[in-house]
């Protein structure tokens, strides 16, 4: 790991327009190192859309005819594949970027999916009506110092009965120290705190390649956090559960299944969640 890393106090305005400069930064390189090329087979879906659908569908029922909104979208990978499930797609992400990576990749595949550039807080405004899903997963809120503002964008964006779904990393395994993988030592906080943490690292996880904007800041949100945002928003809990398989390698030499996922093995893996999923509704 060649990262820097500290805490600090920092303007959230000043944060969130670092995050949006490194990610506009990574654009290019994960169109490069995404495997992209695949999406030419009219059946490919990515491995996140893969997991995540058959969950949504228990709540939302089939994709198909419904419309959906992905936050924090990216370059449309995982958009495109919700699309493939029969979703009328809009992503929003805050990268200028990004979203034009992601349209052309949606009109490359004919994928029903458009796109638009806003901050997650003024999603609601930027699509401009109410859907039937929310859908957001892997990598997302750690970049957000607000989740009662995120969760209210949510709940604007769903009609009654509406469906939001979320994945992401497990915030009890994003506490311990990934230079020190055996015996896992805690090394970050759980709750979070005034400061955010500040990373300085030219990297990104996709492969070779460096940005040249390279702090960002990060803030941690434990369960209770998450929970009760979306409570407070209004929206009704209907699923919970604790993975034990990541997209990403959190820890150098892990294993991946079947899926191609990140595994722990031996006692670790009975003993550290990975991933954290919620379903919640918006109340008829």
């Amino acid at each position: 790991m060649t990262e820097e890393f500290r805490y600090e106090e920092v303007d959230p305005e000043a944060a969130y327009a670092a995050n949006r400069a490194n990610w506009d930064d990574r654009v290019p390189l994960h169109l490069e190192h995404y495997g992209l090329a695949a999406f030419e087979d009219p059946a490919h879906l990515s491995t996140v859309v893969a997991q995540d659908a058959p969950v949504l569908e228990r709540f939302a029922g089939p994709l198909t005819g419904q419309s959906l909104v992905h936050l924090q979208c990216h370059i449309g990978t995982d958009s495109v594949s919700l699309a493939r499930r029969g979703a009328s797609v809009i992503g929003v992400d805050f990268s200028a970027p990004a979203v034009e990576a992601a349209g052309e990749l949606a009109r490359a595949t004919g994928a029903d999916a458009r796109f638009v550039q806003a901050s997650v807080y003024d999603a609601a405004a930027a699509v401009g009506g109410q859907v039937d899903v929310v859908y957001t997963s892997i990598g997302t809120i750690g970049w957000l110092d607000d989740l009662e503002a995120w969760a209210g964008q949510i709940f604007a964006l769903l009609r009654p009965g509406g469906v939001f779904y979320f994945r992401d990393s497990h915030p009890f395994a994003l506490t311990f120290d990934p230079d020190q993988p055996e015996p896992l030592t805690p090394r970050f906080r759980y709750f979070r705190g005034p400061e955010a943490e500040r990373w300085d690292d030219s990297t990104t996880y996709a492969g070779p390649g460096e940005v040249n904007h390279s702090v960002t800041y990060e803030w941690s949100h434990p369960i209770s956090e998450t929970v009760n945002a979306l409570i407070g928003a209004g929206l009704r809990l209907e699923f919970m559960d604790e993975g034990t398989a990541l997209p990403w390698e959190i820890f150098p030499g892990m294993p991946r299944d079947a899926a191609g996922d990140y595994v722990l093995e031996g006692d670790a893996a009975a003993s550290l969640p990975l991933t954290l999923t919620l379903v919640a509704r918006r109340p008829e």
